[in-house]
């Protein structure tokens, strides 16, 4: 399970905070635990942060050790609560991009967001709740098709419309990578993404 607001141990490090259900859940032995740590760490491309404590971190990189976490535990399906709600828009990018690399490595999520262009890209099937009633379901080339009158594709459109067209990322952008940025041990930044993890 991904929640909205990372649930870390703030007293742990990152690679603690991942290794902890190994060793006293699946019953590995510390070092066990760490080397899968670290393997979980670097599939997220956290694996020289793992030392840094969850203050040391961005938004984006919290949730990534969160998703390293879970991973860890080799679940069948992911659980994902507005996994980017919590974070500044320009740390969204980041994130999306693991979850992209998850989805093309085979792995079954459920996610709730309102990142609408990113679910048009990814899901094999939409879900569109109201008062806590599924009211439509379907393909998203369905759902989302314009002018298609669906209860899914007008919220879509009031929630652009509230964005703004200056403020709402596109589709490759989001897929690419285009909007994560993270922190080289130099101090500068640099991009992202999971099929080219950056030199952190």
């Amino acid at each position: 399970m991904i929640f909205q607001d990372f649930n870390l141990f703030d007293h742990l490090t990152a690679e603690e905070n991942v290794s902890i259900a190994l060793r006293k859940v699946a019953g590995y032995g510390k070092a066990e635990a760490r080397q899968r740590a670290m393997t979980e760490l670097s599939r997220v491309g956290l694996a020289k942060r793992a030392a840094l404590y969850p203050a040391q971190l961005s938004g984006g990189q919290k949730q990534r050790v969160a998703i390293a976490r879970a991973l860890a535990m080799d679940p069948k399906v992911m659980l994902l609560d507005e996994p980017t709600s919590a974070l500044d828009p320009e740390l969204v990018g980041e994130v999306l991009s693991v979850i992209r690399d998850l989805a093309d490595g085979g792995m079954t999520m459920i996610m709730a967001t309102h990142q609408m262009d990113f679910a048009r890209a990814l899901a094999t099937d939409i879900l569109f709740m109201e008062h806590g009633k599924i009211i439509e379901q379907g393909a998203p080339d369905i759902l989302l098709a314009p002018g298609s009158g669906t209860r899914t594709s007008d919220f879509c459109g009031k929630l652009f419309d509230m964005r703004g067209p200056d403020k709402a990322p596109s589709v490759s952008e989001l897929l690419t990578g285009d909007l994560s940025h993270d922190i080289t041990d130099d101090g500068s930044e640099s991009t992202m993404t999971p099929d080219a993890p950056k030199k952190d």
